[in-house]
């Protein structure tokens, strides 16, 4: 690595306060930035979202490096062009450090992405729902970009994955073709604001007719429903309410109706309290996890999870927020893809180590959950890594460097570095790097 690069270092990492965050200490992201900043909490404010990676919406900083043989002064700085006073809480940013050490990340990942961190890793506390939204592909991205720069802040893709850290429920993709069928006979209200006749080509439309038409129908449904006036939309969604809250008085409602229910609750008046009906509604149990391609609709609408993504920022909106939204580049951009989303379960690389391996270049992420007493040797790979301490404490080791780590540390290992992980009371930590098989491919 040479003497001026140690081989771990620091991260003090960035907090989002988005509205949909969970309170105070109820906020596993207010509890894990509090640990890693050493800031305090403050109960009345919703801690929704912490980021670690380059983005400059949500940078992370290098602390003070992992003590190191050869390359660490007497006041705990590290040697060469970056210097760090420990004492002093020295930081760069992250991605600043990079740029200037950029064989941290690693020949292949420097040749095709540059010095920067190709992902970008998060910790989710979702108390009320999401927006319903997309992410853009590559080329729609670059063009949002340049038109509206100051909302659609970088030219990246961001296709991403969720990994459940508790129970976690959310909406994905468009129901297949019978349930929508279903939709439009028992949801009264949705005919009425896109109109019979749009009601009456999905049930007459059938898999026969090929899956281009079905995508046709699907879209004009879906395009007329998130385009419709406020008018019509304040004079709908109390019809809704009532219909389904008789219901629930004479027989039990569908997981789907009372999901409705609650979104009303924290988006009254919203056209996405309705639309919630189109897609599919998923319920992860920790350890499961769900991704999401480009240009897929979904919504988050519960609980807590570790996220990883490519590094964007990019989110296209049409429902329950007060955000801006975009409805017109939502409805055109969507696949319109009709089946019920993909579950990773995760695979055993050994008994203490769980791996996520989504179908995209930028990212995967490894769990590892060590009982007391245990260790583990994670090899070394041809890029960046960053480890979060989802809970537990130990030490975490590579080459002449040695951290103590415990809940909220984050830390950045580089590129060909080998890790040891101990642990005396049992820990669980999340690793995220670039994926494996585009590392292998590019050999």
């Amino acid at each position: 690595m040479g003497a001026e690069i140690p081989g771990i270092v620091r991260l003090k990492c960035s907090v989002q306060n988005y509205d949909w965050g969970k309170l105070g200490d109820e906020s596993s992201v207010a509890r894990l930035y509090a640990k890693n900043s050493g800031e305090e909490v403050d109960g009345a404010e919703p801690y929704a979202e912490l980021w670690i990676g380059t983005h400059d919406s949500g940078p992370s900083y290098v602390v003070a490096a992992a003590e190191a043989t050869g390359g660490v002064r007497d006041d705990g700085g590290v040697e060469g062009k970056d210097t760090y006073d420990r004492k002093k809480g020295d930081v760069v940013s992250l991605k600043d450090w990079i740029e200037r050490n950029p064989s941290v990340v690693g020949d292949k990942v420097l040749q095709k992405w540059g010095p920067t961190l190709p992902f970008l890793l998060k910790v989710l506390s979702v108390e009320k729902a999401l927006s319903i939204q997309a992410h853009p592909d590559k080329d729609l991205a670059q063009i949002l970009h340049k038109l509206q720069p100051e909302v659609y802040k970088d030219g990246n893709h961001k296709p991403e994955m969720a990994l459940a850290l508790t129970e976690f429920e959310a909406l994905c993709g468009f129901v297949g073709l019978e349930e929508l069928k279903n939709i439009v006979r028992s949801v009264p209200e949705m005919t009425e604001v896109v109109g019979n006749s749009c009601g009456v080509q999905v049930l007459n439309t059938s898999e026969d007719d090929g899956e281009k038409k079905m995508k046709e129908v699907l879209q004009s449904l879906f395009t007329d429903l998130m385009s419709a006036s406020k008018t019509v939309i304040s004079a709908i969604i109390p019809k809704l309410i009532s219909r389904l809250n008789k219901k629930g008085q004479a027989m039990k409602l569908t997981d789907k109706e009372e999901l409705v229910l609650r979104l009303e609750k924290q988006y009254p008046g919203d056209i996405g309290v309705i639309a919630a009906f189109l897609f599919n509604y998923v319920k992860l149990q920790p350890g499961e996890a769900l991704y999401l391609a480009a240009n897929e609709p979904h919504a988050y609408v519960q609980g807590e999870c570790v996220e990883c993504m490519a590094t964007s920022d990019n989110v296209v909106r049409a429902g329950l927020t007060p955000k801006k939204r975009d409805v017109q580049t939502l409805c055109s951009m969507l696949t319109y893809k009709q089946s019920f989303p993909e579950i990773l379960p995760g695979v055993a690389a050994n008994p203490y180590t769980v791996k996520y391996s989504p179908p995209f270049d930028e990212f995967e992420v490894e769990c590892y959950n060590l009982p007391e007493e245990a260790s583990i040797v994670i090899p070394a790979v041809g890029g960046p890594c960053v480890y979060l301490v989802v809970a537990g404490e130990g030490t975490m080791h590579a080459a002449s460097c040695k951290e103590v780590i415990g809940e909220g540390d984050v830390l950045f290992a580089p590129a060909n570095t080998e890790i040891t992980l101990e642990t005396h009371s049992g820990s669980i930590v999340c690793r995220a790097g670039v994926n494996s098989r585009a590392l292998e491919e590019s050999n």
